[in-house]
């Protein structure tokens, strides 16, 4: 009787999931971590979520970059907006997708420099935020925590500002970056670009593409190369893994449709999904699951 008494509390205790795969685990969040940059000359924060059982040492795994969006956006935002390590938390348990640690670099200027980087490097090499990543950033994840260091394992995913930097590198570098999923891509056109308010234009692109230009001016060297819908022209087919989600009511609606038609004119595999809601936290919580299970779809373990 006392040990189906036991047994009977611990069933109602027992977290959601242990019915089949026991107790279900929470991973980590470490908000404040920061890496010293000698590119940029300055420390650059990031927020690192570690999976459900990680002990640092017993196995490596993939790794999810996570790319926040303009304004006043953060690394913390994935984790105190989206609730991120929850979900993860809720889909490596039920095993929709494998453990993964989930890191998020802040791309954001010191010292209260409002200009938006859009993880690019500034047109006058002032600000080389990109070749951090790529030369300090992504080699350090790899060295201090254990990852399976390959572009199959290695994807990317961003909201926004975030979705337009994921975009670029996954383009530019698929031998670095697997697979990219976009929520809300701050993707323009030309003609966006173009007709943006001088203000707009100098917070947004002053640094990546060059302060005060003006109409055409602004289509730039620095912009065709950092221009998504151009980068479609020069990718090899089969390196392309994209997933694209954007609400129907989204600013950024033209941009993405553009991108799509780019795409799709060659031939182009990729995912581009329209939903009802417009560039708001709602929207991405709603569409974070699926572009997981996007992500984990083209992960493959070749250490």
């Amino acid at each position: 009787m006392k040990t189906l008494l036991v047994i009977l509390i611990l069933c109602l205790w027992a977290p959601q999931g242990f019915a089949q795969t026991g107790f279900s685990q929470t991973g980590r969040v470490q908000e404040n971590a920061s890496m010293h940059s000698h590119i940029l000359n300055a420390n650059v924060g990031y927020a690192i979520y570690l999976p459900p059982g990680f002990d640092g040492a017993a196995r490596r795994y993939p790794v999810i970059v996570l790319l926040h969006g303009a304004a006043d956006g953060q690394p913390a935002d994935w984790f105190r907006f989206m609730a991120t390590d929850r979900v993860l938390d809720r889909m490596i348990n039920e095993g929709e997708i494998p453990p993964v640690i989930a890191v998020a670099p802040d791309g954001r200027r010191p010292n209260g420099d409002l200009r938006n980087t859009y993880f690019l490097n500034d047109a006058d090499g002032g600000w080389l935020w990109e070749d951090m990543f790529l030369k300090e950033f992504i080699p350090y994840i790899d060295r201090f925590y254990p990852t399976i260091a390959t572009a199959e394992s290695r994807t990317l995913l961003g909201i926004s500002m975030g979705g337009f930097a994921a975009t670029v590198y996954h383009m530019r570098h698929p031998e670095r970056f697997g697979a990219a999923a976009v929520l809300s891509g701050a993707f323009r056109t030309d003609d966006d670009t173009v007709q943006m308010q001088q203000p707009a234009f100098d917070l947004r692109f002053g640094g990546a593409f060059g302060a005060g230009l003006e109409g055409e001016a602004r289509l730039n060297d620095a912009y065709r190369a950092s221009d998504p819908a151009r980068l479609a022209e020069t990718v090899v087919a089969k390196d392309v893994r994209l997933s694209m989600d954007v609400g129907a009511e989204d600013p950024f609606f033209n941009g993405n449709a553009a991108l799509h038609l780019a795409l799709r004119n060659k031939s182009i595999p990729h995912r581009f999904v329209v939903r009802e809601g417009g560039h708001e936290w709602s929207y991405w919580d709603s569409g974070l699951p699926d572009a997981l299970r996007f992500l984990s779809a083209h992960m493959r373990r070749r250490d």
